[in-house]
C-alpha cells in the first residue's frame, strides 16, 4: 500500500486524471484575477504547483512568480518552463520559505488536507502566512467535503487506455480517504490511497486566525459563485494577513 505522496509523484496518477479541465482551470484564474485585481508585477506563490500548470498561467499575466512544491519530479519538469519572471524550487510547504515576501500566494486544487495529524496542517498554514507580507492574500481552493459526502460514489472502474481504476471510497471520522487499485504496465497489482482530511470552512477559519490571517471571502465554484455548504462544487477561500 502506498499513500499520497507517492501517489502523486507516480506516472499513473496523471493516467486516472488526464481529464481535468484545462479550459475550467484556465477560467477560474482569469475570473480569480479579476477579482483580486493584483497591481502589476505582484509577487505571487503557487503552492504545492506540481508541474507548475497555474503558475505559467499567472507568469503570462506579467506577474513575478514562483512555484514550490515537494515533488523533485514535478519541479525538474517545472523547471524547463522558468523566465525572467518565473521560477520554481523544491519546498515542503510545512516549511518557512521567503519570509513576508509575497503579496499573493495560491494554493489551487486541493493541495491541503493529505497531512496524517493536525500538527503537519499547522504548520503548513503558518508557513502560508509567513511568506506572505503585511495585508498579503492568500487563496486556497478545496474540496467542499459535505457535498462530496453527499454525492459519494462509493465504488466504481475508469478505464483509461488499458488501463482498469478501481475506486472505492469511504469516510472516517477526519477523512475522505479514496483507494485506488489497477494493474501496472508489468501487469503487477498496485493500489494507493488518497486521504484528505474533512476541514470545513469554519475549520479553515480557525486554523488561519491561529496562523495571523482572517477570511475576506468565500466562494462555491469556479465562476466565483457565493458558497453554500449543502451544495456548492468547491470551497474556495480568501485570506488576508493582518498588518503586522
Amino acid at each position: 500500500m502506498e499513500c499520497n505522496e507517492n501517489w502523486f509523484d507516480s506516472p499513473y496518477y496523471k493516467i486516472l486524471y488526464q481529464n481535468r479541465d484545462e479550459q475550467e482551470a484556465q477560467e477560474f484564474l482569469i475570473n480569480l484575477l479579476a477579482y483580486l485585481q493584483p497591481p502589476a508585477g505582484s509577487k505571487m506563490l503557487d503552492i504545492a504547483c506540481g508541474e507548475g500548470r497555474f503558475a505559467k498561467q499567472l507568469a503570462e499575466h506579467k506577474y513575478d512568480v514562483t512555484g514550490i512544491d515537494i515533488s523533485h519530479p514535478a519541479i525538474a519538469k517545472a523547471k524547463a518552463f522558468e523566465t525572467d519572471n518565473l521560477s520554481f524550487f523544491v519546498q515542503d510547504m510545512r516549511m518557512p520559505f521567503y519570509i513576508n515576501y509575497f503579496d499573493y500566494a495560491f494554493n489551487f486544487f486541493t493541495s491541503f488536507g493529505y497531512f496524517l495529524n493536525s500538527r503537519d496542517h499547522n504548520l503548513a498554514t503558518k508557513a502560508f502566512a509567513g511568506c506572505l507580507n503585511s495585508n498579503g492574500i492568500l487563496v486556497i481552493d478545496y474540496l467542499n467535503y459535505e457535498a462530496v459526502i453527499a454525492n459519494l460514489v462509493k465504488e466504481e472502474i475508469i478505464h483509461r487506455g488499458s488501463y482498469h481504476f478501481h475506486i472505492t471510497r469511504k469516510m472516517d471520522d477526519k477523512h475522505i480517504i479514496k483507494e485506488i487499485k489497477f494493474i501496472d504496465a508489468e501487469r503487477k497489482q498496485k493500489y494507493y490511497i488518497e486521504s484528505v482530511a474533512k476541514f470545513s470552512l469554519a475549520d479553515f477559519i480557525k486554523m488561519f486566525k491561529i496562523a495571523g490571517m482572517s477570511l475576506v471571502a468565500s466562494f462555491g465554484d469556479y465562476e466565483l459563485n457565493p458558497y453554500f455548504s449543502s451544495e456548492s462544487s468547491r470551497l474556495i477561500m480568501v485570506f488576508k494577513k493582518k498588518n503586522v
